[in-house]
């Protein structure tokens, strides 16, 4: 093989599929990036971790010999990184090694044979539609807080992805891990009737948010089956995420989606988020728990450390129901609020000990449910 890319491009395309190759591996191949030179001038570079693969296909300046290698993808990557700006880069194989020439630089990098990279097969994927890439990405942001960390309930640990038939048919997205639920409802896109169920693992969410930054302006394209997704963005030549889905069922997470909550707060989630963050100065690990006493038209903010002392703040809110008392986990509380855009929050309250719903008004696609801490 031997093939000349400009510099700027094989770094993009670099960038975007080495952070899917483990650091640590058992298996030296999965180290390595495959990058396959096909004689019109088309280079296609891959990475896997065999649960994800991400493949990019980019245009050579020019393509002498037509072949395929694959070599360490972070010491490839590095060596891009530190190249001049501007420069062309010539990849050469020979002897099971890879010469990289740029300007007066040159290296020779190991190789390993293209025919012992796995592929991760993806079968036939039934189901097929397309959604605005930015839409793609607000779904990721407003959910993927809320997944889980815990390996031993390894069905949390994705986004679950359903539709269902309500007033009209929808696309779901929720996240949970328990302690918060996050969800976001956008209208069902055609293509996507009697999709199954499927959780989406957190590493391909992390992966696919980052390659959705640079194509926020198309749409990207969606095909799925029971046990695999594949998304591809940018089109013809653009980047195509293939991924095993996690082999579980989620929760029927909406039975703990509060109806009744008859206590309504709203105010303005800057200032409320700052004034979580500002007592919450003084709380330890043990004490995570914010309090909350909500009085006519004002909250007051209040955390008490044994270690670190008191520290309360009253922030103004539009509030009319009886006065209650509540406790929430300081951080889960400004993870739900950073996502709220608008100038009102509402908090939908029952009592101390039952799930509190948070959304930014009742036509906003995002929901949230947060449980309460005792304080």
């Amino acid at each position: 093989m031997k093939a000349t890319i400009e510099r700027a491009k094989l770094l993009r395309c670099l960038s975007h599929v080495q952070s899917v190759v483990e650091r640590r591996n058992t298996i030296p191949i999965l180290s390595n990036v495959l990058i396959e030179a096909s004689a019109d001038g088309l280079v296609k570079v891959m990475a896997t971790d065999l649960d994800l693969q991400v493949v990019e296909s980019l245009d050579a300046a020019s393509v002498e010999a037509a072949g395929a290698i694959t070599v360490s993808a972070h010491l490839l990557f590095d060596i891009a990184r530190k190249l001049p700006d501007g420069s062309q880069v010539s990849l050469e194989t020979s002897d099971n090694r890879m010469t990289v020439k740029a300007g007066r630089s040159r290296f020779q990098l190991p190789t390993l044979p293209r025919d012992d990279f796995p592929m991760i097969v993806e079968g036939d994927l039934p189901t097929s539609f397309e959604i605005p890439a930015k839409t793609l990405a607000e779904l990721i942001d407003r959910t993927r807080f809320a997944i889980s960390t815990e390996e031993t309930r390894y069905y949390l640990n994705g986004i679950f992805l359903h539709v269902s038939e309500e007033d009209k048919p929808v696309l779901k997205a929720a996240a949970t891990d328990g302690h918060r639920l996050a969800r976001f409802t956008l209208p069902r896109p055609e293509g996507a009737e009697g999709m199954p169920d499927v959780i989406v693992p957190r590493k391909a969410v992390a992966e696919l948010r980052k390659l959705l930054e640079e194509s926020l302006d198309g749409n990207a394209e969606v095909d799925l089956s029971a046990s695999k997704i594949r998304f591809t963005l940018g089109g013809e030549g653009g980047v195509v995420l293939t991924s095993k889905l996690i082999d579980g069922t989620f929760p029927d997470y909406s039975r703990v989606i509060p109806t009744g909550n008859d206590k309504l707060l709203k105010l303005d989630p800057k200032s409320f988020y700052e004034g979580v963050d500002r007592v919450a100065t003084i709380a330890t690990e043990r004490t995570r728990a914010v309090k909350m006493a909500l009085d006519a038209d004002k909250v007051t903010l209040s955390v008490t450390s044994p270690d670190n002392g008191t520290a309360a703040e009253e922030v103004p809110a539009d509030y009319s129901s009886d006065a209650l008392e509540i406790g929430f986990n300081a951080n889960y509380l400004k993870d739900i609020l950073a996502q709220i855009d608008g100038d009102t929050v509402e908090l939908h309250l029952a009592d101390p000990g039952a799930p509190t719903l948070i959304r930014q008004d009742d036509k906003s696609p995002a929901l949230y449910v947060l449980m309460p801490m005792r304080v």
